[in-house]
């Protein structure tokens, strides 16, 4: 005779973490959230000052398959240039680079509070091994990195492999020790909006320090949709732990608009505690001219 059991299946600490927080989210309900905000808020956040600030978030981008050493300089000579010229003004967070030129961007940057930011780990897919990912972000942080600019493993979180996604990402973060680790989660790829809050909620559990929309190499890339309910889940995540994780918004950031819609929804949903370049960047680089000129008064190419 067999006796019957009414033992539910354990929980993993994955679905423990995921089930404190509301990831049942209706994508018509985010959609209408956002549009209340745009309308009401982002033009109270058109001024000088506000422009001003955004330009000293951003990461300055090169990520081009033509990128060469001597073309890396001179885009990290235009960053010395724009200090030694116009010193009143803040200059840009990061200059944001492959690996192979964090060198190259160390020994030319003479900005101190500019940082240095490599993608690695297989950027842009994360589609290789995890220890040729391990390695490239060790040599990255080697050659002078600062930061580290990571894709999560957009197939193992869509195969419900959490556990092997988690374990990856923290391993990243350990190899990158007190660096920043900044994970894209390549929000375009994931579906519907509940999606984004569960790789949201696994990437800072997992270790990240900011988590980041897109690469810009897929599209759709960055939206105000999945900025809303990635900074819905920092501040949750902040609720619950007391840390706070950086949030930037990448690719497809084409103008000083979407420039504004991206500040005024971390300042509505985060505060005032994450309007600094420690927790806030965008990841750009046809932004950063455009800003440029708005602050400038005049149509300027400088980088």
């Amino acid at each position: 005779m067999t006796m019957e059991t009414n033992e539910q299946p354990t929980q993993s600490k994955y679905d423990a973490a995921l089930a404190k927080y509301d990831t049942n989210l209706k994508d018509e309900d985010i959609v209408a959230q956002v549009d209340s905000i745009i309308e009401a808020k982002v033009l109270d956040n058109n001024t000088p000052e506000v422009k001003r600030f955004l330009f000293h978030c951003i990461d300055l981008t090169t990520l081009s398959t033509t990128d060469n050493d001597q073309s890396v300089m001179r885009f990290t000579q235009a960053v010395n240039r724009l200090d030694e010229e116009h010193p009143d003004l803040k200059n840009v967070a990061a200059i944001c680079v492959y690996p192979n030129f964090a060198e190259i961007v160390r020994d030319t940057l003479e900005v101190e509070d500019v940082r240095i930011a490599c993608v690695a780990g297989g950027f842009p897919s994360s589609q290789t091994f995890p220890e040729v990912k391990v390695a490239e972000t060790a040599m990255a942080v080697m050659e002078g990195a600062d930061e580290i600019d990571i894709v999560m493993s957009v197939g193992k979180f869509l195969a419900g492999d959490y556990e092997a996604l988690c374990d990856e990402i923290q391993e990243l973060k350990e190899t990158c020790k007190e660096r920043t680790l900044k994970v894209i989660l390549e929000t375009g790829t994931l579906g519907p909006m509940a999606n984004v809050k569960k790789a949201s909620i696994l990437a800072m559990y997992a270790g990240a320090d900011f988590i980041k929309t897109s690469t810009g190499k897929q599209q759709p890339a960055a939206t105000p949709e999945a900025a809303y309910v990635m900074c819905q889940a920092i501040r949750e995540y902040y609720e619950q732990t007391g840390t706070r994780i950086g949030f930037k918004p990448a690719g497809g950031i084409s103008s000083v608009h979407d420039a504004l819609v991206y500040y005024t929804i971390v300042k509505e949903v985060l505060g005032e505690e994450w309007l600094n370049n420690r927790l806030f960047r965008l990841g750009t680089s046809r932004l950063a001219n455009l800003l440029l000129s708005d602050i400038l008064g005049q149509e300027v190419k400088w980088f």
